[in-house]
């Protein structure tokens, strides 16, 4: 399903469902089929089967990380469900006892991987980094995001590896429709993991971004994480720590993730020392951007100054675009997107699945998108490989090697 709309699964559009990749029943939504007997699609409520009647659901797949999915799920909503909880719902078949999805591999680093994740690990040099980092609260939160949340990012840090996370700020300056760190009182659906409470100490901040920077080969430290909010709300503690960052080492990059809505500290950040900046957008679009971030306080027009910002600075520049079928992948979208990208010098495009209800999606955005605008996920990619060879494509937040690699052949080979 995009948008609504009901579509064949082409097989040149699935892959076997990777490895870390989670399946979810959705309640209330019956699955919606090809019968090739009637040539229509047809709603399924109840279990085939079943000689009871016994009701059947739709079931979708939450892709691992390095994928994004060209479909999503194909259901029909029964009386009135409720909000689905903040995850992506990729289209899931079975098939001679494999499971499918509708996808591609956007990004071959295996830095979230689970069967590199020891658990043992994880938990003893959380004991040992409380001996290293006694006073430092940040620490202490990143220990909850890692062993209560299952924070790929905080388990990273604790393995001493790819990318550390910094959070920063409790507050934002959007109220993101599908925020996953906070929703107004009593919000449908629930939050999936809370934000910091506190504002830490640039003493803080710096401290563990040095141990990681020193313990890891080609590392990479960010702030704006899952656990808060906008990190340049914190622009002053970003300021300083990055400060104290550049004077110990030019090593690793430092990152950004962020709305990018604060030009004027984006410029100040990228000349402490900062590297690079991963900003996130759902549509290149300012209607449907605002529909989606309802931004309080800025617009698109500053998003726009910040990347100018950052890159006259010399700054590697993502965009963290995230993806909804039907949506990212209609041919207004599109041409959006490939505009944008022609006059903004764009540096990489993470393809990140959008956490949200795919038919509540299009209803908040108050948009329909006809069946035949829809080009398809793989056309879209393919057509920003042939007109922007020179961007990178990926998933991750890319460390200095990789960036060298990359230009180095003039492309990404994922």
């Amino acid at each position: 399903m995009k948008g609504g709309e009901y579509f064949r699964l082409d097989p040149a559009c699935l892959i076997k469902l990777p490895p870390d990749s989670e399946l979810f029943m959705l309640p209330h939504r019956a699955p919606v089929g090809f019968d090739p007997e009637t040539g229509r699609y047809e709603e399924l409520d109840h279990d085939p089967g079943s000689r009871k009647r016994e009701p059947c659901y739709a079931v979708a797949a939450f892709l691992a990380p390095g994928y994004t999915a060209v479909y999503s799920a194909s259901y029909k909503e029964k009386g009135r469900p409720r909000l689905l909880p903040l995850f992506s719902y990729a289209a899931v078949a079975f098939y001679r006892g494999q499971f499918y999805a509708g996808g591609v591999r956007v990004d071959r680093e295996r830095r979230q991987r689970l069967e590199g994740m020891d658990v043992g690990l994880i938990k003893k040099n959380v004991r040992s980094f409380r001996k290293v980092f006694p006073k430092n609260r940040l620490v202490r939160h990143l220990e909850t995001c890692a062993l209560v949340y299952g924070c790929p990012a905080a388990k990273n840090f604790f393995l001493k590896r790819y990318e550390c996370p910094l959070p920063v700020s409790p507050t934002c300056n959007a109220m993101c429709i599908g925020c996953i760190s906070y929703q107004p009182g009593g919000a449908c659906p629930p939050v999936t993991q809370p934000r910091i409470r506190f504002i830490p100490d640039p003493e803080e901040v710096a401290e563990i971004a040095l141990f990681h920077i020193r313990a890891v080969k080609d590392p990479v430290v960010s702030f704006g994480q899952g656990c808060e909010g906008e990190p340049l709300m914190a622009g002053d503690v970003l300021e300083e720590a990055v400060g104290l960052i550049r004077r110990s080492t030019a090593k690793g990059v430092i990152n950004l993730n962020t709305n990018a809505s604060r030009p004027d500290v984006v410029r100040r950040l990228f000349n402490k020392g900062l590297d690079s900046m991963r900003v996130s957008v759902n549509s290149l679009r300012e209607p449907f951007y605002a529909a989606y971030y309802k931004p309080r306080g800025y617009g698109f027009k500053d998003v726009v100054a910040s990347i100018k910002a950052a890159k006259r600075a010399g700054g590697f520049v993502s965009l963290n675009y995230l993806v909804m079928p039907g949506f990212t992948d209609s041919v207004e979208e599109a041409d959006a997107l490939l505009r944008f990208l022609g006059r903004m010098n764009i540096d990489m495009i993470q393809w990140r699945n959008l956490n949200y209800d795919p038919l509540a999606y299009f209803r908040k955005l108050n948009v329909r998108i006809e069946r035949n605008a829809m080009i398809g996920m793989d056309t879209l990619i393919r057509k920003v490989r042939d007109e922007y060879p020179e961007v990178m494509h990926g998933y991750f937040n890319p460390s200095k090697q990789r960036i060298r690699r990359a230009r180095t052949a003039k492309k990404d080979p994922l």
